[in-house]
């Protein structure tokens, strides 16, 4: 196996950034003062902000949020080093360590024919390293992951032990058959005295639509995403075309907004 020389900049850069750390923690009021849970909320919102510079295509802002999550990890291992549990070195082997061991395939004589086969292998393996910490395949699933997400790593991870769907008609006839069990029960009485059905046959058919993503190699957060900004988009141009025709949003009908929704929609297509 060929190895490619590291880029003696990164090694560079990454001393450089370590040695920051170590000057903002004896130094800064504020550094001095964080902990492992007062960064964990700035953390996911900085996660958050990369993906949505990803979803946007911005390179350059890409690039920035990087940085801002190497931050947060240099500030954990800082964190880490001074409670004598791990320092930066530890986190990086550690990290490497199981790399290594979950691609037998590249570092063993373990066969690998296709990415799913990869994907198989990296959950039994993960199984596997867990031992007895826990209890099933899907503990290792955070509770704190947004819902939609989270629907879609349960779904990867009992798939990667063979527990799924033989093909993706199986798995839409899924979803026409929750459609219709929330469909029966809408279109009843029952669904005004009971709540918690309507939101059960909901759930149902949200998670059957993650799971056809899932069979169609399609990420349905990214998914969804993208229709939020597109309304979004088409919305903010409505409001400032009626605004330019001298009219009040909350004075129109929806068949005017409409036609204003519609130009929004041309406007969109245009300038694709």
């Amino acid at each position: 196996m060929q190895v490619t020389p590291t880029d003696p900049r990164h090694s560079l850069a990454l001393q450089r950034l370590l040695q920051i750390m170590n000057e903002l923690r004896s130094q800064c009021p504020w550094d001095k003062k964080q902990t492992l849970e007062s960064l964990r909320h700035l953390t996911i919102e900085e996660t958050y902000e990369l993906g949505d510079a990803i979803l946007q295509n911005d390179l350059e802002e890409v690039k920035k949020e990087l940085g801002d999550l190497m931050l947060h990890i240099v500030f954990y291992a800082k964190i880490g080093a001074e409670q004598d549990a791990f320092d930066f070195s530890d986190v990086l082997n550690s990290v490497c360590e199981k790399l290594i061991h979950r691609h037998p395939h590249v570092y063993g004589d373990v066969k690998a024919e296709d990415e799913a086969s990869v994907k198989r292998n990296w959950e039994l393996l993960k199984l596997q390293e867990k031992g007895n910490k826990e209890k099933g395949v899907l503990d290792g699933v955070p509770q704190s992951l947004p819902a939609l997400i989270k629907a879609w790593r349960l779904q990867q991870k009992v798939h990667g032990v063979g527990f799924d769907w033989d093909n993706i008609a199986q798995v839409w006839d899924k979803v026409e058959e929750e459609v219709n069990e929330l469909k029966e029960l809408m279109n009843t009485d029952k669904q005004i005295d009971d709540h918690a059905a309507a939101e059960h046959e909901l759930g149902d058919v949200l998670f059957s639509l993650v799971n056809y993503a899932r069979f169609a190699k399609l990420d349905p957060e990214a998914a969804l995403e993208k229709t939020n900004l597109r309304f979004m988009q088409r919305f903010k141009y409505m409001e400032q075309a009626i605004k330019a025709d001298g009219k009040n949003l909350q004075d129109l009908s929806v068949q005017d907004m409409d036609v204003y929704w519609e130009a929004a929609k041309q406007q969109e297509i245009s300038n694709k």
